[in-house]
């Protein structure tokens, strides 16, 4: 007779050994979905499934470790999550790869767990069939129409009067001629004299008509050309086309990229510079082509792949062989914003010390149109605009409205360290509206301040 016992001793074993058989098979093979969004979060600024970026293909390196150096799914697990002391334990592998990845030491993962590299191992071996994107997201139709003019009502109305008044003046010359030649006329008639007297006659009643025509023609024709003159130099809805082009809804907009990551000096500096080429290659070293949702009317994923090779065309980046070749090309960039030689504009001031005065002031004039970032003040909703345009007419009486109405942050910490004593006796000389103070009370509109 066989004891019972004895069959629950196998009966443990068995359960135990299968137990530990599926836990084995489950790490082995991974859960493929999972294991993409891993990849994704963690993986993809240095490495894709089927071609080198910084770091080498991934797609099949288990099969191809296991072939090629006979390393099983244990050493990328020692790999992944500490490979600095995998290759400072004398690991040949390990300290090859090195070598041949130009020394390029990769991101540890002590954070992700064995059932984590699993899975990302399990995506790599069998990538799940991709679901089907939704339809892209097209640009709204004021993605692609132009600026708005500025409002010309004004200057409409002019230029009809000055045709109204000209062509009046030029009747009355006709007129004028017609009498002349009549005057002149050696013989005349019944009829002509009496046109003559009359028209004589009427001259004399209403010629002060005349004059005062002729005088609203000359104010009109000043202010018309004191109007052309004050606009020279004016090119607010300006866009002019770049030699690469850049969508900064893309960038600033879909991606969320703040202004100062390319546009650093902006914060330091007087000028927000146009950034260099290596600032873009940031980025663009890993990646090589778009895949966002959102395209602009007209534009299909082919054109920004192709910009893209534009950068890679001037930096002379060779994305096949992730090195310079040296061979590099000067982007030639539009400039769109330009102050006058003789106009000082300091950006860092207004992005550092008038930051939250400006975009609070901004606000409140336009409740239904608010920013979130100082830089739209001046520069317009750049995260909307797929091509960058002027915003605002930067004219001096744009400036000076600006400085009457910005209220200053008197709990701004660079305020409070600099102007603290000076911030005490304004408060005592304007206290109307609480003690509010606006930027043309401490030297907004002092000439020095914005001209050499």
């Amino acid at each position: 007779m066989i004891s019972w016992r004895k069959h629950y001793k196998k009966g443990l074993i068995a359960i135990g050994l299968l137990l530990s058989t599926s836990a084995s098979i489950y790490g082995q093979d991974g859960d493929p979905k999972n294991g993409e969004k891993l990849f994704k979060a963690n993986c993809t600024a240095c490495h894709a499934l089927d071609k080198q970026v910084v770091g080498p293909a991934l797609k099949g390196v288990v099969e191809r470790l296991k072939t090629e150096q006979g390393l099983d799914t244990d050493w990328l697990h020692k790999w992944i999550k500490d490979n600095v002391a995998l290759r400072a334990s004398g690991d040949k592998y390990a300290n090859e790869v090195f070598e041949k990845n130009n020394k390029t030491v990769m991101q540890q993962f002590p954070n992700l767990s064995d059932k984590d590299i699993d899975d990302i191992l399990a995506y790599t071996t069998n990538p799940p069939a991709p679901e089907p994107d939704p339809a892209p997201v097209a640009g709204t139709a004021a993605d692609t129409a132009n600026a708005a003019p500025a409002n010309n009502t004004t200057s409409s109305i002019v230029i009809i009067s000055l045709i109204a008044i000209a062509g009046l003046l030029v009747w009355i010359l006709i007129k004028l001629r017609q009498l002349v030649k009549l005057g002149q006329s050696e013989e005349l008639t019944g009829l002509n004299e009496t046109r003559v007297k009359s028209f004589s006659e009427i001259y004399e009643k209403y010629h002060f008509i005349g004059k005062g025509l002729l005088a609203v023609l000359a104010i009109l024709a000043t202010y018309g050309i004191w109007n052309w003159i004050m606009w020279i130099g004016v090119y607010k809805g300006y866009k002019p086309e770049q030699p690469i082009y850049f969508s900064h809804k893309i960038h600033a907009g879909e991606n969320k990229i703040d202004c100062q990551l390319c546009h650093s000096s902006a914060k330091y500096g007087k000028v927000s510079e146009i950034p260099s080429m290596n600032v873009c290659m940031n980025c663009h070293r890993s990646i090589s082509e778009y895949n966002g949702k959102y395209l602009e009317p007209g534009k299909d994923k082919a054109f920004y792949d192709g910009e893209i090779q534009k950068i890679y065309a001037a930096t002379g980046w060779d994305a096949e062989k992730q090195q310079y070749t040296g061979k590099t090309t000067p982007v030639e960039w539009t400039r769109i914003h330009n102050m006058p030689d003789f106009v000082y504009f300091n950006h860092s001031q207004h992005v550092v010390a008038g930051e939250q005065a400006i975009i609070n002031s901004f606000n409140k004039k336009n409740p239904d149109n608010k920013i979130d970032v100082v830089c739209k003040a001046c520069h317009g909703k750049i995260d909307t605009m797929n091509v960058v345009q002027m915003a605002n007419d930067f004219t001096m009486g744009w400036c000076i409205e600006c400085h009457r109405t910005t209220e200053i942050d008197m709990n701004n910490g660079y305020n409070k360290e600099y102007f603290k004593n000076l911030h005490e006796k304004l408060k005592k000389q304007y206290p109307k509206d609480g003690g509010k103070i606006t930027v043309d009370a401490i030297g907004g509109l002092e000439c020095g301040k914005c001209h050499y």
